[in-house]
């Protein structure tokens, strides 16, 4: 999920253009053998073309299945998932990943100590030394220094932004090269604000603002900002983290909530913020969608407001705004991962921002604190999936899959 504004290239209802000959757009027939595109019909997975998988949306009264897209453009892992929303409590003598409530995480709301997800966040930015990963805790920890040792633990203070570094005042963040040439590669935001002081973390709302969270959040037409947060449109804070889930998820809903309605969600969140698109946009159940989809949706994003372009597949390096390559279709890449139906990839934007700019769509997945978006590829091994499932389990037991 960083860093500076960039410049906002052309006007809303131009943006909300750029998406509507896809979100309809009839599906086709299409002969199979893995050679289907993107809302052509198919039967099975191995119709579609690599990087798309074959599924249908009666919630938006699409029962015909077709082939959806499912991953992002250049594949480096994590399915372009660059950002992380941790909810982190003490439990157990020790800090966990918990969705929980009154402040206290319990057996059943408990999902697993935070250090086995922090070290293969480590071993990513280890094995991609031009990556960039930031992490949002919502903070419940009360133990003294308690995350401080806890990314120490996990290896991870050699990839540290430090926090004397951060603009405070909305200034410019630094570029990707710089921060990669710093090795400046992993961004902590604390929901406490006496943690900055105390350890050194971020507090979250000093450096961005972000709007309302559950169904205020996906409001058509309302973009109201969280009230921990400034006003979207606050020139005090330079980064934008924009959500887009209901308060109680429902699975076989977010085909229809990740496709046409996010972009223009995104369209009216871009003006209430002052013409200034998300740095983030944190999504429910992110694979799912009508066709396209979220990472369509991103690329999109990253094309305007880094180069002018309609997706970020035409930006062309050190080209002028609005130059751009002839993109004909997508260019989706082969999986890296077949386990469970996942696939990997990500938009490779490091080396490619402006001057005093950072590149401003991170995906940040997760399903109410279940961290939907990180895969057997970030977690390393087939339990990551299983414990996905046991996470969400939990949360169903409770009877609170309500996000705080």
């Amino acid at each position: 999920m960083f860093l500076c504004n960039l410049p906002v290239i052309g006007q809303i209802p131009l943006f909300l253009l750029l998406f509507s000959s896809f979100f309809f757009t009839l599906s086709s027939a299409c002969s199979g053998g893995g050679n289907c595109q993107v809302l052509e019909s198919c039967s099975a997975a191995n119709d579609c073309a690599p990087g798309l998988y074959c599924g249908n949306c009666p919630a938006a009264n699409k029962r015909q299945p077709v082939c959806t897209r499912g991953q992002a453009n250049i594949p480096t892992s994590i399915n372009g998932v660059r950002g992380l929303m941790l909810d982190m409590y003490d439990f157990e003598g020790d800090i966990w990943l918990c969705h929980s409530f009154q402040g206290r995480c319990y057996n059943i709301t408990a999902f697993g100590p935070a250090i086995d997800t922090l070290r293969e966040v480590e071993a990513f930015l280890t094995e991609n030394p031009s990556e960039i990963v930031t992490i949002i805790i919502e903070d419940y920890v009360q133990s003294p220094k308690g995350l401080t040792q806890l990314f120490a633990n996990a290896g991870l203070e050699k990839y540290w932004y430090p926090v004397t570094e951060m603009p405070k005042k909305g200034e410019d963040w630094p570029t990707v090269n710089d921060m990669v040439q710093k090795n400046h590669r992993l961004l902590v935001f604390t929901s406490d604000a006496s943690k900055e002081e105390a350890e050194g973390i971020a507090y979250q709302w000093r450096y961005m603002v972000e709007n309302e969270p559950g169904d205020p959040g996906v409001k058509q037409g309302s973009c109201p900002n969280r009230r921990e947060s400034k006003k979207l449109n606050s020139k005090g804070a330079s980064l934008f983290l924009m959500n887009y889930f209901p308060t109680y998820p429902v699975e076989d809903v977010a085909c229809k909530e990740n496709s046409a309605p996010l972009a223009n969600m995104i369209g009216t969140c871009d003006k209430a913020a002052g013409n200034r698109m998300p740095n983030f946009v944190a999504v429910n159940f992110y694979m799912r969608s009508d066709g396209p989809g979220v990472f369509d949706i991103l690329d999109k994003m990253n094309g305007q407001s880094l180069c002018g372009c309609t997706t970020i597949t035409a930006c062309q390096q050190g080209s002028p705004p609005g130059v751009c390559k002839n993109v004909p279709a997508p260019i989706l890449a082969p999986p890296t991962s077949t386990f469970g139906g996942s696939f990997s990839g990500s938009v490779q934007l490091s080396g490619f921002a402006p001057a005093a700019s950072y590149p401003n769509i991170i995906l940040i997945c997760f399903s109410q604190g279940t961290m939907q978006g990180i895969n057997d590829k970030i977690l390393g091994r087939q339990v990551a999936v299983e414990w996905l499932k046991k996470a969400e389990d939990n949360c169903r037991v409770n009877g609170r899959y309500k996000h705080d």
